[in-house]
């Protein structure tokens, strides 16, 4: 280890490797710092259940924003599997068990399946008409991501097309995201099918006049302009280890179990001091990338944090080691066809609405809106070939309207608590109880393993629990301030913001990684 470097990278999270990939192949000097004895942050895969050869995505297991672009570039080796189930939300109509099933290989399963819930094919073409708004909007905004950001003004212009493409961004941009869901659906079930991915992770509701709701939608539907979300194969870890692969290849440093000390941002030579192994160091640099949420980062200058209201996380993990599938109450689609894609819970529009008005009120919702994800289904190689050959499964509960608020005070009971219901509305679903179906440990406990907001904001940093760091922004400048900007400029120079608290920040994508890597260049003058 040197005593000055270009670039220090803190925080080794896959944006941070990303940005140190990149500017280690442009020939800087680059050190990456990371606290934990691991690599990945939140796009880690882990041994969550020590006695059996597991490793499941702890906190985040899906890929859809990553830019085919940055794969190429930094050469990386990695397998996105298409997941042959969308979703499948189960129901009960006059008294018969049933599913919802949107399929990623066939349109007309998904358009019966529509047929068979609301009585006729109107709804199927309604949602064709509103997701060619989506595929207009994301085929126009993708290759923007990972460029300097456009004046809003200038990015409504690629609307002027035609009637589509200004439907699109009014529908996307300038009202409530609820407006155009009840505009185009009729049926509760499909509106809330919808509306899902712009709650997912966030507190926030369809009529929200900050349009949170529509900036996290944009960020669940654009990926590579078609929003498919896939499996990685290996698990979350996989996508780490290549950019770990990729940095360290092109040059870059990585260290672990850093406890950093404090940063020195008011000079000329930008400095880190932390402890490794016991002996401290400072650590010159001309650049200082911050992987991790302002939160911290003003922690670190001694400033106070103020964030804004939308930043606060809400959302609720379990994980889970399964002996076999659960069997459903549903006999018309097989287990592993309703479990491989995203199982839905308690997500009808109405239901939400409601779920979060009670969240608002300070109590846990009555019925807990959740999706599901067996990552097993579509790539088992997660597994020891001995629990594949017995039928083990992973799978996880994302549950939604769980904001920090409600765990801040009595986080132990709360999360008991919380699990507990997650577990019990999913067995109204199912025809055997789920715990049946769990593995148990060496000691006799379930492997099932809880995480409130509390927990994720302990154990990642991440502000409130928000698993975007902060509230995520539209892809385009907001601000004069901001035009032709990367999104990762702070007050400080060369101090630069590289992940998901970065303008256009946000899930697995590596995009801030990139942009801020691209925003040292050209202060270098390298670009």
């Amino acid at each position: 280890m040197k005593t000055k470097y270009d670039v220090v990278v803190l925080g080794a999270g896959h944006n941070g490797l990303v940005a140190a990939a990149y500017l280690a192949r442009a020939g800087l000097s680059v050190l990456v710092l990371e606290k934990n004895d691991y690599i990945g942050g939140a796009t880690t895969s882990q041994k969550v259940f020590p006695d059996y050869d597991a490793c499941l995505s702890r906190y985040s297991y899906l890929v859809s924003l990553f830019p085919e672009k940055i794969i190429r570039n930094l050469g990386l080796k990695l397998e996105l599997r298409r997941r042959a189930t969308r979703s499948f939300t189960p129901y009960l109509k006059n008294g018969r068990h049933d599913g919802l099933l949107l399929s990623n290989v066939s349109e007309e399963a998904s358009r019966q399946s529509i047929f068979e819930l609301t009585g006729s094919f109107a709804e199927a073409e309604q949602l064709k008409k509103f997701y060619g708004l989506v595929r207009v909007f994301a085929e126009n905004v993708w290759d923007t991501m990972l460029e300097p950001l456009v004046a809003k003004e200038d990015f409504r212009r690629c609307f002027d097309a035609d009637d589509t493409h200004r439907e699109a961004w009014r529908s996307l941009v300038e009202e409530p995201l609820g407006c155009v869901v009840k505009r185009y659906l009729q049926d509760d079930l499909l509106r809330g099918l919808v509306f899902t991915d712009a709650k997912v992770g966030l507190f926030t509701h369809a009529s929200d006049q900050t349009l949170l709701q529509n900036r996290c939608f944009l960020y669940h539907v654009i990926g590579n302009k078609t929003g498919e979300w896939k499996v990685p194969v290996g698990g979350m870890g996989s996508v780490v280890r290549e950019l770990e692969k990729a940095a360290r290849k092109s040059g870059a440093e990585i260290l672990t179990r850093v406890d950093l000390h404090s940063l020195d941002v008011n000079g000329k030579k930008l400095c880190a001091e932390f402890e490794l192994d016991g002996k401290t160091h400072a650590i010159e640099a001309r650049f200082l990338l911050v992987n991790f949420g302002r939160n911290v980062l003003a922690k670190f200058l001694g400033k106070p944090y103020q964030p804004d209201p939308t930043d606060e996380g809400s959302v609720f993990k379990i994980n889970m080691l399964l002996r076999r599938l659960p069997k459903l109450k549903t006999k018309s689609h097989p287990e592993a066809e309703a479990f491989c894609g995203t199982f839905r819970i308690n997500e009808g529009y109405e239901e939400m609405n409601l779920s979060y008005q009670q969240a608002l009120q300070g109590r846990l919702p009555d019925k807990l809106p959740s999706e599901i994800y067996c990552h097993t289904l579509t790539d088992d190689s997660i597994l020891s070939p001995d629990l594949r050959a017995q039928g083990f499964h992973t799978m996880t509960v994302f549950g939604l309207d769980t904001p920090w608020s409600l765990f801040a005070h009595n986080n132990e009971a709360m999360r008991q608590r919380t699990e507990q219901q997650f577990v019990e509305e999913l067995n109204g679903w199912l025809a055997e109880p789920l715990e049946d179906c769990l593995a148990i440990a060496r000691d006799g406990s379930l492997c099932i393993e809880s995480k409130s907001p509390v927990d994720i904001e302990e154990a990642l940093g991440l502000y409130h629990g928000n698993i975007f760091q902060n509230a995520l922004t539209f892809p385009f400048a907001e601000t004069r301030e901001q035009v032709g900007t990367w999104g990762g400029e702070t007050e400080l120079e060369n101090v630069f913001l590289c992940g998901s608290s970065a303008h256009r920040g946000g899930g697995v994508s590596g995009v801030p990684g990139h942009n801020a890597a691209m925003k040292v260049l050209e202060t270098k003058g390298g670009l």
